[in-house]
């Protein structure tokens, strides 16, 4: 495929009111600029060129080797942003598109659309419209009394009878190669001392040649972000993108408008969403689950058969038959095994629960390893950290943890251990024992006699 990408991302974005570079404002998980160069890479092997110029090392940073980069370290307009390129692009490719960093709602499909119709054009250069009847201030589109393209003429000088147009142009164009590296030369200084790309459709007419203008079929392709409203505008279509999918797929979800879940997410089929339920990043939920209401799950991944009730679980592994919750907390490290009951306000860092065990309410377990159907009962903690180091708990199979226990990192309790209510666990147990009291000693013990004494 002889086509090349260029995307231009080197504005400030003032009217963001940020000072966050605006194409690097995070949305629906990523920011907005990988949208631009994840939809280039889909239709063009290539690497898309990124015209970075405000924030340009944040930039860079962020996507990576995902693009390949040109700086513009003037700010003199959209055709001098892609004159930066020439040097590099010139001799390449038979076609360029180009398009800017903040529409993250211009899908692949329309892309390739727009590569195909200009492949069909004998003239040089295609573009893309939208007719709404929001035109944001966008250059109108003049056609003739066929139909055919004349013109494209911004707000600021467009006559009454203009400005009743609505059809608009997007600014997404695809250009002849040798014909754009040609021109780009002849584009005017406009009075705020700036060159624009739009200039060359003037330019194009002014030699007789043919442009075509296609409308795209989704008119939200067309939104821009210019304020954080703009922002919340496409947020609001790619949630809904995203749910649309998912439910298709076999998923229910109850409320779509209070469900936040990013595309990145996997969803079984047959697995309920609850309202009020924010899904992120590399997560992935089984099949016949049932999540939340008010749930926050953050790169976890989720097996089938869970339960898991108005909890937050960040970077976490749940296998099938869990359930958690309400305020559960799973922190990074956790991995529950199959049919692992965790109660309500639960918290769980590092630390693996294995097949069977459970584990009530207003409990802690950090940097612990807890053996199969072990219980730990209501308000038990392991005391992991001594203000310098973590230290690991070992608890064996069908161990029992009572009320108000306190197990004093480093210590193992061995298979099938007992412990008394509100005990301080200190040292070692050995298998089949019950320890009590503060510290915890076992009942007979010569050493714990010795100790009381």
């Amino acid at each position: 495929m002889s086509l090349d990408f260029v995307i231009l991302a080197a504005g400030q974005g003032t009217r963001m009111k940020s000072r966050l570079p605006k194409v690097l404002h995070p949305l629906a998980g990523k920011p907005l600029v990988l949208y631009g160069v994840q939809e280039a890479t889909s239709v063009c092997r290539r690497p898309p060129v990124l015209v970075i110029g405000h924030g340009g090392d944040a930039v860079r940073e962020a996507v990576g080797e995902a693009a390949r980069f040109v700086e513009q370290s003037e700010q003199l307009g959209t055709g001098h942003a892609v004159l930066q390129v020439r040097s590099l692009l010139a001799g390449q490719s038979q076609y360029i598109i180009v398009f800017y960093a903040d529409m993250p709602l211009l899908q692949a499909s329309t892309l390739c659309k727009l590569y195909e119709v200009q492949q069909d054009n004998d003239g040089p250069l295609s573009l893309l419209t939208v007719v709404t009847d929001n035109t944001r201030g966008f250059g109108r589109i003049v056609r003739d009394g066929q139909g055919s393209f004349c013109a494209i003429v911004e707000e600021a000088q467009a006559t009454p009878e203009q400005l009743a147009i609505h059809e608009v142009n997007l600014g997404v164009y695809c250009f002849d190669a040798d014909w754009l590296w040609s021109h780009l030369d002849q584009l005017p200084l406009t009075s705020k001392g700036e060159y624009y790309l739009t200039d060359l459709a003037s330019i194009a007419v002014s030699e007789g040649s043919p442009i075509k203008a296609i409308s795209v079929d989704d008119p939200d392709e067309a939104l821009g972000i210019n304020t954080r409203v703009h922002l919340a505008e496409a947020e609001a279509v790619l949630r809904r993108r995203t749910n649309e999918k998912l439910m298709l797929s076999g998923v229910t979800i109850i409320d779509p408008a209070t469900t936040y879940i990013h595309s990145t997410v996997q969803i079984g089929q047959d697995t309920t969403i609850f309202p009020n339920t924010h899904l992120r990043g590399a997560t992935v939920i089984g099949q016949e689950c049932n999540i939340g209401p008010n749930t926050i799950i953050e790169d976890t991944t989720i097996g089938n058969n869970c339960v898991i009730t108005a909890s937050v679980l960040e970077s976490a592994v749940v296998e099938d038959h869990v359930d958690i919750g309400p305020f559960g907390h799973l922190r990074k490290g956790a991995y529950l095994e199959s049919h692992v009951h965790m109660g309500n306000f639960g918290e769980i860092k590092n630390s693996r629960l294995r097949r069977g065990v459970k584990m009530g309410h207003f409990s802690y377990l950090g940097d612990a390893d807890v053996g199969e159907e072990a219980n730990i009962g209501a308000g038990s903690i392991t005391c992991n950290y001594d203000g310098r180091h973590k230290h690991k708990t070992t608890i064996g199979k069908h161990v029992f943890v009572g009320s108000d226990t306190m197990l004093v990192a480093p210590v193992t309790l061995g298979d099938a251990a007992r412990t008394g209510a509100g005990s301080v666990v200190t040292r070692d147990v050995p298998p089949g024992t019950l320890v009590y009291g503060v510290p915890a000693h076992s009942s007979g013990s010569e050493s714990d006699k010795d100790q009381e004494g």
